[in-house]
């Protein structure tokens, strides 16, 4: 291994978690209690972070996945880091391409979310705690990978 894809591979491990972190339990709450009177706005500039951070994880993933596959070869199926990169990857993308979209329909409907019909408040609930649970379980995740990555 070249010095300089270990560092790729630190970097991209490094940018991946530290974004999910640093967006989703630093700046995503900051927004929503300096903008108390726009909800909406925080809520669509949040929406706009997570869907930044969710193409850096695309992307990240992506190379950490071929960096394995190259570095490892057959043997990157045994490596917990290679299972850890796949789901988290797969995670991001059902929430960019799966989750986001309906959540983004829904906002894009015009009402503000408090005087949505409540079956689509409901909707727009579940969806939301949904998509909130599988972030922290992917928050989790790169928290593994950065201390597996350590070791391997």
């Amino acid at each position: 291994m070249s010095r300089l894809t270990a560092i790729l591979r630190d970097f991209a491990i490094t940018l991946w978690a530290g974004g999910l972190w640093a967006i989703g339990y630093l700046v995503a709450p900051l927004l929503f209690r300096a903008l108390t009177d726009n909800r909406a706005l925080a809520g669509a500039l949040a929406g706009r972070m997570f869907s930044g951070i969710a193409w850096v994880g695309i992307v990240c993933g992506s190379f950490l996945l071929l960096y394995e596959m190259f570095i490892f070869r057959g043997g990157c199926l045994k490596r917990p880091v290679f299972w850890l990169v796949l789901l988290m990857s797969s995670l991001t993308l059902i929430m960019q391409f799966w989750m986001q979209p309906f959540v983004a329909a829904l906002r894009a409907s015009g009402a503000p979310v408090a005087v949505l019909p409540s079956s689509s408040m409901r909707n727009f609930a579940l969806w939301h705690g949904v998509s909130s649970a599988l972030y922290l379980l992917n928050s989790l995740l790169a928290l593994v990978l950065v201390l597996k990555s350590r070791r391997s």
